[in-house]
Formats: C-alpha cells, sequence, structure tokens
C-alpha cells in the first residue's frame, strides 16, 4: 500500500498556539481577525481561511466551543454552523466564482483530522479542471493567490451578520 504525505500541514498542527488549541487561540484572539484570516465571527461560530489550504479560498467553521463532534453542540450551535456554511456557500460561489464545493468534517486522526478534538467543518471551492492532482503525483500544491488577496475577495461578502 502506497501512503501520501502531507507535511507541510504539520507546521500547522504543531504550531498550535503552544499548550492549546489552534482553534481556541483564534476563537479568543478578537484582535487579530485580519491577520488570522478570520472573515467572520458571532458569539457562537467564526469562519477563517485554512493557512495551509488544499485550494484557494478553503474555509473553515469552526464553533467557540472546543467540541469534539456534532454530538457536543447545543442546538443554537448547531443551527448557527449551518447557517454559516450558508454564507461560505454563496462567498464562495460569488467571490471565488467557483464551480462546485466540497465540505465536510474530519472527526479524529484515522479520520483525517489536523486538529483533533476541535470540531470544524471545511469548505473547498472547485472548478472544473483544476489542478489538485499535483498533490498527489508531485508533492506540490498549485495555489494560483496568496491568502491575503483571498481574504480581501472574500471578507466583503460576509457583512457584520454574516
Amino acid at each position: 500500500m502506497e501512503r501520501l504525505w502531507a507535511p507541510w500541514r504539520a507546521e500547522y498542527v504543531r504550531g498550535s498556539g503552544g499548550d492549546g488549541c489552534i482553534l481556541c487561540s483564534l476563537s479568543r484572539d478578537l484582535e487579530h481577525d485580519r491577520e488570522n484570516y478570520v472573515l467572520y465571527r458571532n458569539d457562537l461560530i467564526y469562519v477563517v481561511l485554512n493557512r495551509y489550504p488544499y485550494i484557494n479560498g478553503h474555509l473553515m467553521v469552526v464553533p467557540h466551543s472546543h467540541a469534539t463532534g456534532l454530538r457536543s453542540l447545543g442546538p443554537d450551535e448547531l443551527e448557527a454552523l449551518g447557517r454559516a456554511e450558508v454564507v461560505c456557500e454563496r462567498a464562495l460561489l460569488e467571490g471565488m466564482e467557483c464551480q462546485g464545493i466540497n465540505g465536510g468534517w474530519n472527526m479524529g486522526r484515522c479520520a483525517g483530522a489536523g486538529v483533533e478534538g476541535h470540531l470544524h467543518v471545511h469548505m473547498l471551492p472547485r472548478w472544473s479542471g483544476d489542478v489538485n492532482f499535483m498533490s498527489t503525483v508531485a508533492g506540490t500544491r498549485i495555489l494560483s493567490e496568496s491568502l491575503d488577496d483571498c481574504y480581501a475577495r472574500l471578507v466583503p461578502l460576509f457583512g457584520e451578520d454574516g
């Protein structure tokens, strides 16, 4: 059996804010949303660009609470998560002009969770003919736009209320 390695993700996982969870650190750091690529936040969730994306515009919807899975969230948090996913869908379709979207969550290391123990939902824009095969065959990611450019393109689409 062959294995595909993603060593570029190790820096993100190891750099998880020292003693704590990187997603909890982002949740608490209200003063640096721009530098942390947080596009939107309310009292229950926040939306952030993945710092080590699989593709341009790779978003994560994150509850502020350190929940291990959907079952750990209360009804208000589940509703806020779902509403944020709708806003992200619109933002990706309009702001990134994508033709499709992949989304989901990875719960547990065996499921591919890079940050275990803090639920987050990934939303990835997709285009016909995009070049994600390069990660598999050449160990290289092709990202045609910087995180700063993605942030500038998407943040206006979140507005005050998402």
